[in-house]
């Protein structure tokens, strides 16, 4: 095929350009030397990597946190956890989608809600295969052993969508033989329970992990009700010494209500939402390489009634919209030391995204009949390179490049380079180089009347320069970031310049600086004290990309106890652009834990204990001060 001889032609030139450099050095990273900092990550090279030799940010929020958090969705504890990363929401559970839609991920002012920025389970893509953008309600907290988050592009290894960066959930395992079977149940403000369930099992070679989950809330706001269902099961199985066989499913409906803005509520803004996802992966782990050959497949089923404002004199909508989509993949990879001090990672992907949406009309004069509004599906097929090289026990040279081909758009060509340097007393600083891209979406070439099959990719340079230490033995940590992001191309409606209407056009610019800061101390043996700081500024503004994000936690845990607390605030927050409006508040959250016994735990936690009044979403006021309680039970 010619596109798979043209993708293979450029990696092996990349290797051919990158392997000449392993020659520079014969030299190990000195194991005499003490490193404290040894977190090992995936997210940031495929394969499992000392986050040192990155020169990109990787945050990692582990299990214990995640546990600690008592919330049944991942994004709150990231939106508290991770600088530069943003989460909207218009309510005290649910997200929704279409119009109704809050859980718009935002890092560095890329959003995800336009494709801008990848959520991934397990390495695996996971969006809307018409839409382009992560579903927030599919990321709950039973899935991950942990999260870790790139803070930058990422379109060499994971291609479009991961222009802005990556949120990667690992899903979890049994770290060691037996049965753990846990389980936690909630109630509080607003009628809302909250409850999960989840056994894990290791024994010799097989291992499993299955969970379920039922939420549901009144809402603070009338017709303001959400209702979820979840399940996921994972299996895995060693079939010799150095190969392994996974596979897992994660299921996940909702039911929404959407009340629209305060100045104008809707009625019957009602929401059916399935979402799913399927993998298998057959994974090598041997002395001097390791590698993965994997298969995806992600699917949806919307039906969605957008509603109607009385008091506007609208009437009730006449059609449903609904919609099928989805999105499979194949992927390989292998990582291989071929001289002393060097990682080679070579991979080829092929994905295929699409589905079919239509308006079906249940009443009115064209009761029984349907609009076809999109019914289209895209190719993706993409090989890379990955290099790194240790130069000295005192640097690591990153380099990578990946060439991806779409079957409309055609060829992007994909770039990166960093250092980083190991200074002493387990200080790193880091720079890096990196573009990221994104397709165009199905939605935006095909979909409603601004559609333009003409559309050509968006593009952007990040560059950054990191530095992190850490300072009383280990226990102080921190981190300070500096960036400068460059892009063009982006995707705009406006008015067509060849007649009326408007149009999507590649006409948009990125000029995004930031500065991101994080600190975590450990006083004594009870205190934990950790917190986060961001500044961005944007020459062209966004909605959901605050100018200041600000979070600092403490932690005490002693015998029985663990109770946390912490306050965000927010600065500078765009709720619209045309005409602007922000907004800025403060956030006071608590969290208590007493163990009961070895297998039963009670907890409360406490959400905007100051009763601030403030908006995310313009029109959609946030709720009051709000408390849950409930237990754990673990056996």
């Amino acid at each position: 095929m010619k596109i798979m001889r043209q993708i293979t032609r450029g990696a092996g030139l990349a290797l051919i350009l990158l392997v000449p450099l392993m020659g520079y050095t014969q030299e190990r990273v000195d194991t005499t030397r003490v490193y404290d900092i040894k977190e090992v990550v995936v997210t940031g090279t495929r394969g499992e990597m000392d986050v040192r030799h990155l020169s990109q940010t990787v945050s990692v929020v582990d299990r214990s946190r995640i546990e600690s958090s008592m919330q049944p969705s991942l994004l709150p504890l990231l939106r508290e956890q991770i600088p530069g990363l943003f989460v909207t929401s218009r309510g005290m559970m649910g997200y929704g989608v279409s119009d109704g839609a809050s859980g718009a991920i935002s890092l560095r002012g890329l959003g995800g809600s336009s494709g801008r920025l990848i959520v991934l389970i397990d390495g695996h893509p996971q969006y809307a295969g018409i839409f382009g953008h992560p579903i927030a309600d599919a990321y709950q907290s039973f899935l991950a052993e942990r999260v870790e988050v790139l803070r930058g592009p990422a379109s060499v290894l994971y291609g479009s969508n991961a222009m802005g960066g990556v949120v990667n959930i690992v899903t979890r395992k049994m770290q060691r033989d037996g049965v753990n079977t846990h389980a936690r149940v909630a109630y509080g403000s607003y009628n809302t329970l909250e409850t999960e369930l989840t056994n894990r099992i290791r024994k010799g070679r097989f291992s499993s992990v299955v969970a379920g989950s039922y939420n549901r809330t009144d809402g603070h706001r009338t017709d303001m009700e959400f209702e979820q269902y979840g399940g996921y099961a994972k299996l895995a199985y060693k079939l010799m010494e150095h190969w392994k066989w996974n596979g897992d499913i994660n299921l996940t409906h909702f039911n929404a209500s959407y009340p629209g803005p305060v100045d104008a509520p809707l009625l019957d803004g009602d929401q059916r939402i399935t979402r799913g996802m399927a993998s298998m992966s057959l994974e090598n782990d041997f002395d001097k390489t390791s590698g993965a050959l994997s298969f995806f497949y992600n699917w949806g089923k919307h039906w969605i009634n957008d509603g109607y404002t009385p008091g506007k004199g609208e009437e009730p909508q006449d059609d449903r919209f609904n919609s099928r989509d989805d999105m499979m993949g194949i992927s390989i990879y292998q990582s291989t030391r071929f001289f002393t001090g060097n990682r080679v990672t070579v991979g080829f992907d092929w994905f295929r995204y699409g589905g079919r949406a239509r308006s079906e009309y249940v009443s009115g004069e064209n009761v029984g009949t349907e609009t076809e509004l999109v019914d289209k599906h895209e190719d993706e097929l993409a090989g890379y390179v990955d290099f790194r090289q240790h130069l000295a026990s005192w640097l690591t040279f990153n380099a990578g490049i990946r060439a991806d081909h779409h079957s409309r758009v055609g060829m992007e060509w994909v770039p990166q380079l960093g250092l980083a340097f190991h200074l002493p007393r387990a200080m790193e600083l880091k720079v890096s180089a990196s573009k990221g891209f994104r397709y165009p979406i199905l939605r935006e070439m095909y979909m409603f009347p601004p559609r333009n099959p003409d559309l050509k990719p968006e593009s952007m340079w990040n560059y950054e320069i990191a530095f992190s230490g850490q300072l009383q033995d280990g226990r102080l940590r921190y981190g300070m970031n500096l960036f400068y992001i460059d892009g063009k191309n982006l995707i705009q409606t406006l008015p067509n310049p060849s007649g009326s209407g408007m149009l999507n056009q590649n006409s948009g610019k990125i000029d995004n600086t930031g500065v991101e800061l994080q600190f975590a101390w450990r006083l004594g043996r009870y205190w934990f004290l950790d917190g986060n700081y961001s500044f961005l500024h944007m020459e062209n503004p966004v909605i959901a990309a605050p100018e200041h994000k600000l979070y600092a936690g403490a932690n005490f845990a002693r015998g029985r106890w663990n109770v946390s607390t912490g306050i965000q605030y927010i600065a500078g927050l765009y709720k619209r652009t045309e005409p602007e409006e922000k907004e800025t508040f403060a956030l006071w959250n608590a969290r208590l834990l007493f163990q009961l016994t070895r297998w039963l735990g009670v907890w409360a936690r406490g959400e905007n204990l100051l009763a601030q009044d403030y908006e995310i979403n313009a029109g959609y006021p946030m709720p009051g001060a709000t408390v849950m309680a409930g237990f754990n039970v673990k056996f």
